[in-house]
């Protein structure tokens, strides 16, 4: 057995010993808890409210926190929606299931929550985006009634909600687990009604350039957000309905960031955190909130571990901390970015511990694109990048960050409670060298675990065979033959 299963598995036996007690005082569980996952689509953590968001009111999802349990520290391992996706559904880092590039697939072979739930007497089904594939991975019951298209055109996104409530009150025995995924508020932004917003009146993230086409691009944007919570309680109400609430586990994901440079495709807090809710009534203290540290990877045995079993995957339950036992999960949040597919090779690795984030840029000497930003962007109506671009070729802000997307050093470190958008790179500082160093130790030891090469990851050699399987049982070879010789 590898390092890393032998971790995950003293993890899932140390959480284990807490099975069949419970915490401060709530009930156990009758019978096995209904799931429902509600994810949205390239929604920026901190434009929530619930999160700091001042520019739109979202209603439904601040009162789903207050209902119960804020995860401040929760992060995705890859800031592009199909890694994302392949670890939440699957408990797996991206080179455990297979899925280190955008618009990639899981090995055949890799277990989902469609095996594991299953395999736990559940009906596992999704509505709306899935961005999972292959189908033997992934073979939810498709459920119509949501937009499944993250590129789609109309004003108003589906939200029929007839085939969800069906599905939740099917006659049998069986509990459920739905998940359903949201399109808002992906690109091209076109519901929600960006003329109740004033171009003016809102704050853009300092990330961003004041720019009279950047503010016009990100009022669709936020158009957007207040759209996703409107459909966030079309689902929670179609729940309540239904007369599922009582015995169902809620959890809602901001998924990504959005797609703004700094954001989405990035391994910078705007992209990697994610705002992430659960709900349990009468098991998760309504109002609570929580600095542990959790990743997508931890989701599935959490879920798991709440329906009563258990599996040996990347992630570990913090189950724990959801019943209000435990303060911490995890030491660190682990996350990387590979471009093939989307640009020229510009791989990053990235480890954060809650307070500080490490990133090592593997190519820094190349410069970053992403042919999303540089090809679909203006022909879809969004020409926010295009007037940035321009704008860049002058001294000032816009230039500057410009840049800082586009040109990055080496190593970057960053002190995300003070500097939650990591403009201040601390990397050169004598006073942080110590604890950049242990976050550059853990990263490597990480790297080393999932038998991840590094800049070969990021080629078309290794995107388009999908041959990680290989790649990652050549790394771990030459890992032991190194070890062995050492001895």
């Amino acid at each position: 057995m590898d390092r890393r299963r032998f971790l995950a598995r003293m993890a899932s036996a140390g959480v284990a010993l807490h099975m069949g007690r419970s915490w401060c005082g709530v009930a156990e569980p009758s019978q096995k808890p209904n799931i429902l996952l509600v994810i949205a689509d390239d929604t920026t953590w901190s434009d929530v409210a619930r999160y700091g968001g001042e520019n739109v009111a979202t209603p439904t999802i601040d009162h789903l926190a207050a209902e119960g349990m804020r995860f401040r520290r929760a992060y995705v391992s890859m800031a592009m929606c199909v890694p994302c996706r392949h670890e939440l559904y699957t408990g797996l880092y991206p080179m455990g299931s297979g899925a280190c590039w955008n618009h990639s697939t899981s090995r055949e072979g890799t277990e989902s929550i469609c095996h594991h739930l299953g395999g736990l007497g559940y009906r596992v089904g999704l509505a709306g985006k899935c961005h999972a594939e292959p189908q033997s991975v992934f073979p939810f019951e498709r459920i119509a009634g949501f937009e499944s298209n993250c590129v789609h055109k109309d004003t108003v996104s589906a939200a029929d909600v007839a085939g969800i409530t069906e599905f939740m009150t099917r006659s049998g025995e069986a509990p459920f687990c739905l998940a359903v995924g949201l399109v808002d508020s992906h690109i091209p932004w076109t519901t929600g009604a960006p003329e109740h917003i004033e171009e003016k009146g809102f704050t853009l993230p300092p990330t961003l350039p004041d720019l009279p086409a950047v503010r016009k691009d990100y009022v669709k944007y936020l158009a957007e957000v207040a759209e996703l919570d409107r459909n966030v309680g079309r689902v929670l109400r179609a729940l309540d309905d239904a007369g599922k609430r009582g015995n169902t586990i809620v959890v809602f994901s901001s998924e990504q960031g959005a797609q703004f440079p700094g954001a989405k495709w990035t391994a910078w807090e705007d992209g990697l955190r994610t705002a992430l809710l659960v709900r349990w009534p009468g098991q998760v203290k309504a109002g609570s909130e929580t600095d542990a540290l959790v990743q997508y990877a931890d989701v599935l045995p959490t879920l798991l571990e709440a329906a009563g079993g258990r599996a040996d995957l990347d992630g570990t339950s913090f189950l724990g901390v959801l019943l209000g036992g435990e303060a911490r999960h995890r030491d660190y949040a682990y996350a990387m970015h590979n471009n093939a597919a989307s640009g020229p090779p510009y791989p990053v690795r990235s480890v954060a511990d809650g307070r500080f984030r490490y990133i090592r840029n593997l190519l820094p000497a190349e410069e970053y694109t992403q042919r999303h930003m540089e090809e679909t962007m203006h022909l879809n109506g969004h020409p926010y990048w295009q007037a940035w671009k321009e704008a860049a070729q002058e001294e000032g802000p816009a230039r500057e960050l410009y840049l800082r997307f586009r040109q990055r050093p080496a190593e970057e470190f960053y002190d995300t409670e003070r500097d939650p958008h990591c403009l201040d790179n601390l990397a050169g500082r004598a006073e942080y060298a110590s604890v950049k160093a242990s976050l550059a130790r853990a990263l490597e030891a990480w790297m080393a675990a999932e038998g991840d090469p590094g800049a070969a990851l990021d080629t078309p050699e290794a995107y388009y065979p999908r041959s990680v399987k290989r790649m990652r049982e050549d790394m771990r070879a030459a890992q032991k033959a190194a070890e062995t010789a050492k001895k």
